[in-house]
């Protein structure tokens, strides 16, 4: 594993070596030492899937207090656009948002820290995304921001979003607990 900073504050890449052979392929994604000796959280409480049809946007989601998070995604099968903003009022890339194209061909974990929100693009049919979460999940604390609130171009004419999403407050109109 190699960890990868990028310029949101928290927000890392994490290189996972793969190792292939006759048999397929084996891929290790979480270590708690590395992680531990690197200073990242270990502590993960639930995790899930989600199996995505190509151009579906999921996001962007996010629980505030006292059911924030630390998240840990990777993609297992597929290809998505992944998105990242941060919406920590006090950071100095608030509003700005990273976007990282994955490839389950190339394994990457985003380890994203409390205080971004969270969503992606499934470039692909049947792109299958994992998430472990430092706090079980809590309707009540569960939030999102719109998803084309915050300038980012996802790239697609008509893509297919929940009610729910398209429900959430844009940016502009969103007060941040972070």
């Amino acid at each position: 594993m190699e960890i990868e900073n990028t310029f949101i504050s928290g927000l890392k890449l994490i290189h996972l070596n793969k190792f292939t052979d006759n048999r397929g392929c084996f891929l290790k994604v979480f270590n708690e030492g590395f992680f531990a000796e690197n200073g990242l959280e270990t502590n993960y409480k639930e995790s899930y899937f989600s199996i995505s049809h190509k151009d579906i946007i999921r996001g962007m989601h996010f629980q505030v207090p006292p059911g924030e998070h630390v998240k840990l995604i990777y993609l297992s099968q597929g290809k998505i656009l992944d998105v990242i903003l941060d919406i920590r009022s006090t950071s100095s890339t608030y509003g700005k948002y990273f976007t990282i194209e994955l490839d389950s061909s190339n394994p990457i974990l985003i380890y994203i820290p409390i205080g971004c929100a969270h969503g992606f693009l499934s470039l692909e049919e049947n792109s299958i995304l994992t998430y472990l979460q430092t706090s079980v999940y809590k309707i009540e604390c569960d939030q999102g921001i719109k998803y084309d609130s915050f300038g980012m171009n996802w790239g697609v004419n008509n893509p297919i979003v929940s009610n729910r999403d398209v429900a959430f407050k844009d940016f502009d109109q969103f007060k941040t607990p972070f």
